[in-house]
């Protein structure tokens, strides 16, 4: 870590007691510096929110797209920003760095983006695209009835990846449709032990006669013993309650 680098982090760590202004953070910044260090200034420019927003344009138009900018402007909850990340997403790009950062920045807006960019990360087969969707798709399902949210999360609860899954349980949770029940409880009986865990859990806290329907069903024929019992549990939790 060079002199500079250290110094730098000096300032950052008395921010808490003296704001740094965002002229100097701007001032600061370059491509050149640690990425970590780069995080930090850039999470700090986000935090100034309306003052923030033009020092992180001034240093895209001097140092071009960075992820750690690209964050900064996510951060300052502007809605410049938000229409400058959208237009971002509208170009053609090959950095999955720069793609990333862009979906991930604006997670802050949910309902507000366009469903076609909610769509695309759910079918882009890279695990964080998948979960900056899953985010996006949180703010949004509300307005969904839920054969349509069972449709955009089919090929998410047949992904290979237990983080993936686990977190589309999640969004299905917050509704008690009787099909979200019935697509929980066959992830009890396919999944692996912590796909059909966290499903269980899920049947739990939905808590309707469709899901606890589900769990009797599941604490009587479910071939795991382990299964079974948190199936038992789960449903017994609701009658005490």
């Amino acid at each position: 870590m060079s002199l500079d680098e250290v110094v730098l982090w000096e300032q950052l760590a008395k921010s808490r007691r003296a704001p740094l202004e965002p002229a100097w953070l701007g001032e600061v910044y370059s491509p050149s510096l640690s990425i970590d260090l780069r995080k930090a200034l850039c999470e700090k420019l986000g935090m100034h929110a309306e003052l923030g927003w033009p020092i992180i344009l001034e240093l895209v138009s001097t140092h071009g797209v960075q992820p750690d900018l690209v964050m900064a402007s996510g951060l300052c909850h502007q809605n410049e920003a938000r229409d400058w990340l959208l237009n971002l997403l509208s170009q053609p790009c090959e950095n999955e760095s720069i793609n990333l950062a862009v979906v991930q920045a604006l997670g802050c807006w949910g309902a507000e983006v366009p469903i076609s960019v909610v769509i695309n990360c759910l079918q882009h087969p890279g695990q964080l695209y998948r979960l900056a969707g899953l985010q996006l798709l949180s703010f949004r399902s509300h307005c969904l009835e839920d054969d349509e949210l069972l449709q955009l999360c089919h090929h998410l609860l047949n992904d290979f990846r237990d983080l993936v899954v686990v977190e589309t349980i999640r969004v299905l949770q917050r509704r008690d449709g009787v099909v979200i029940s019935e697509a929980l409880a066959d992830l009890c009986q396919n999944g692996s032990t912590a796909v059909a865990e966290a499903a269980l859990r899920a049947l739990g806290c939905i808590a309707t006669t469709a899901s606890q329907r589900c769990l009797l069903e599941l604490s009587q024929n479910l071939d795991d013993e382990n299964r079974r019992l948190l199936a038992s549990k789960q449903l017994s939790q609701q009658f005490r309650q």
